[in-house]
């Protein structure tokens, strides 16, 4: 990624955003940033039409901001994509990117059981319960069914009972284990998760949203004593640390994330009963089935309907949100897991020179 910092006037704004669609207000340019752009789509190899396309759909759900980045260029962004929102459980694959740094300094063990951290809650872990390790955390596997903060509904009714699947043996989508990573990180490193996401990672990446005024750790003691650790980010910086992670860990030269790392946490560690697209790996969602799956496709996603989602074999980051503080008729909006990847099917649809790369069933 070159550091260019490229400023435009409100002429010929959205000509220059997608080759001349005019799509509707965006914020991408309101102030200086050191994204390149994809002069039109044509230029790059996409079609036009079929973005407008994308477009009208996109308009259709309850989207808020969109962004695509292809070859390291932006060809896309629509909406408010400056904003800075809450990122929901994208939260856990940022949370992934320091632990590649700290397991590779060796200040993390992935074998280290939650006996030997001294880690507990109230009620107290059992004994087996204590045998679960890092790494069965990272997979979401730890075999711990408590009640935990940030939880949604369906966690909450999915929950299994206490004691009846041991560590490393079930997939259960679980609050908990996430929320005890960023207490182990804490405590193993000794720093704080948000300074040092800013030092290791947006800072060296260049997001220009980012900022520790909007993070917070969210404590529900009454639920567990581990809090959440919560991330406001905007799109724009979502789709750098999207690129960050498609170019396996480098930026201008430098690695920021150990590329083994990112090679392990991108191996399907826990299979997932019941959905037909990802399985889980350490942190991130892994397309394994399906054309998704074939375009070697894995996902940060994120509770009503917030996504970054990189793909390797077309060289794209798409990033989508929904602003959950906005409400419609008092319900929060969403968009749900099918409408998310079918307005990135027909983003993809818009290639028209890698046809041999796109799948023909989308």
């Amino acid at each position: 990624m070159q550091k260019k910092v490229l400023v435009f006037t409100s002429i010929g704004l959205l000509t220059i955003l997608l080759g001349g669609i005019a799509l509707g207000a965006n914020t991408f340019f309101s102030s200086e940033t050191t994204w390149e752009v994809h002069e039109t789509p044509e230029e790059a190899g996409w079609s036009s039409e079929k973005l407008r396309q994308a477009r009208r759909y996109y308009d259709s759900l309850h989207s808020t901001a969109a962004m695509a980045v292809y070859n390291g260029k932006v060809l896309f962004a629509w909406g408010d994509v400056t904003k800075n929102t809450n990122a929901h459980s994208i939260r856990k694959s940022f949370l992934n990117s320091l632990y590649g740094i700290h397991v590779e300094e060796d200040h993390i063990q992935l074998e280290d059981t939650l006996e030997k951290l001294g880690i507990y809650d109230f009620p107290d872990l059992t004994y087996e319960e204590k045998q679960a390790k890092v790494k069965h955390l990272l997979s979401s596997q730890s075999g711990v069914f408590h009640k935990a903060g940030e939880e949604s509904w369906t966690m909450r009714r999915n929950r299994p009972l206490p004691g009846t699947h041991p560590p490393g043996s079930y997939f259960y989508y679980n609050n908990w284990d996430f929320n005890v990573l960023g207490t182990v990180f804490n405590q193993e490193t000794e720093k704080d998760l948000f300074e040092e996401f800013k030092k290791q990672i947006a800072n060296p990446i260049g997001m220009e949203d980012f900022s520790l005024d909007h993070t917070q750790y969210k404590y529900e003691v009454r639920r567990s004593i581990h809090p959440s650790y919560l991330f406001q980010v905007s799109a724009r910086d979502m789709a750098r640390f999207g690129q960050l992670f498609l170019q396996n860990g480098e930026w201008d030269g430098e690695q920021i994330i150990p590329e083994s790392w990112i090679e392990e946490s991108l191996k399907v560690h826990a299979d997932v009963p019941g959905n037909n697209v990802y399985d889980y790996g350490y942190l991130w969602w892994v397309a394994t089935s399906g054309p998704f799956s074939d375009l070697g496709m894995y996902s940060a996603v994120g509770r009503y309907g917030q996504s970054i989602d990189i793909i390797p074999e077309l060289n794209l980051v798409f990033v989508h949100r929904v602003d959950s503080t906005s409400s419609t008729l008092g319900l929060r909006r969403s968009v749900a897991q099918a409408q998310r990847l079918r307005l990135l099917e027909m983003v993809i649809d818009a290639i028209v020179d890698d046809h041999e790369k796109t799948p023909q069933n989308f």
